[in-house]
């Protein structure tokens, strides 16, 4: 099976956008905490501890394999130039970044997988067998230059798919109770030009232009607006009520009247009423908004009490800038082509 790889912007934005991100999608129940015990065999392990138990981390393997994806995903989007590059003032490169941003990441599911251990979140034998598919395709997806250089079992990789389909499953539970219920007046996106100045005088001149026949409204904007972009898209909420009220009564094709928002004047000529997409976009995100509220709400409580540190020297071992083979991209991929829907 051929998968389609997608670069992110980071490892944590991925986890957001996959256990948090997409709660509606990802996850129906989980596997008991044991099992994550019974799949980490003799390799060396990085053990985490909170304040009421300690527990199995992540094998050197499965911390590679997650670093070896994320480094690859970049790498087909950048090149491999990027990784010593400084991304802030105290010179962290991005390679050091990047693998913070991995620890980070195997440290949120953890935390969320100690969570559902105390909830008592259980996979289902049918959730199990999936899973376990889902792993043995994946594991045959990878070269072997893929498997030397990480030293990931089929195992280690159904441990990190289970710990990850669970942390979802998790998630699902805290949140199955909210309102998700989005009204079309709530999430309503519409399409603008918009010009805006900061002379009162000035503002009433270039209304009386526009308001001309014939005039063409995106080039007067661009003319004199003293912002750079004129088109947007705006949605409810977005914007000042003076704004608002103005904006989104207007119908496609007419011309507001001169909008005062503090310091500034707005002239907005509507270019769709109704974006139906950006609706529907803006819906789902709203929702998912709601349920991540719900979940921290719970989840906060659980982290002031409870920490995981995944330390170790492997982070020190791990440099992007070797010479190696790997090419691995698709772990995330292959999830959400399996447990996705």
């Amino acid at each position: 099976m051929e998968k389609q790889n997608r670069s992110k912007v980071s490892v944590k934005g991925e986890f957001a956008k996959k256990v948090w991100g997409n709660m509606n999608k990802i996850l129906t129940a989980a596997l008991a905490f044991l099992i994550i015990l019974a799949l980490g065999g003799c390799k060396e392990s990085r053990q985490i501890t909170s304040e009421i138990q300690t527990a199995e981390g992540y094998t050197d393997a499965q911390i590679m394999l997650i670093a070896a994806t994320e480094k690859n995903r970049y790498s087909e989007v950048y090149t491999d130039r990027i990784w010593q590059i400084p991304v802030d003032e105290e010179g962290t490169t991005f390679q050091e970044y990047l693998l913070r941003e991995v620890r980070s990441f195997l440290e949120e599911v953890k935390l969320i997988n100690l969570l559902a251990d105390q909830e008592g979140i259980l996979l289902t034998g049918q959730e199990q067998e999936r899973l376990r598919e889902l792993s043995e395709d994946y594991y045959d997806s990878l070269t072997e230059a893929d498997r030397n250089y990480t030293n990931i079992t089929l195992e280690e990789i159904y441990g990190l798919y289970t710990e990850y389909y669970r942390a979802g499953r998790m998630v699902d539970e805290l949140t199955e109770s909210v309102d998700l219920e989005i009204s079309d007046s709530e999430a309503k996106v519409i399409v603008v030009q918009e010009l805006r100045v900061t002379d009162s005088n000035e503002a009433q001149d270039i209304h009386t232009r526009v308001m001309a026949d014939g005039v063409d409204f995106s080039v007067v904007a661009r003319a004199v607006s003293e912002d750079r972009e004129v088109e947007k898209q705006v949605g409810r909420g977005e914007r000042s009520q003076e704004y608002e009220e103005a904006v989104f009564s207007l119908a496609t094709g007419e011309i507001s009247p001169i909008i005062r928002d503090g310091e500034s004047f707005y002239i907005v000529k509507c270019i769709d009423d109704y974006d139906e997409e950006a609706t529907l976009e803006r819906k789902q995100k709203l929702a998912l908004q709601r349920k991540n509220l719900a979940f921290h709400r719970i989840y906060d409580g659980f982290i002031a009490e409870h920490s995981v540190n995944l330390g170790g020297e492997i982070w020190e071992r791990i440099s992007f800038s070797e010479e190696e083979k790997s090419t691995t991209t698709g772990f995330f991929e292959w999830y959400e082509d399996y447990m996705g829907q």
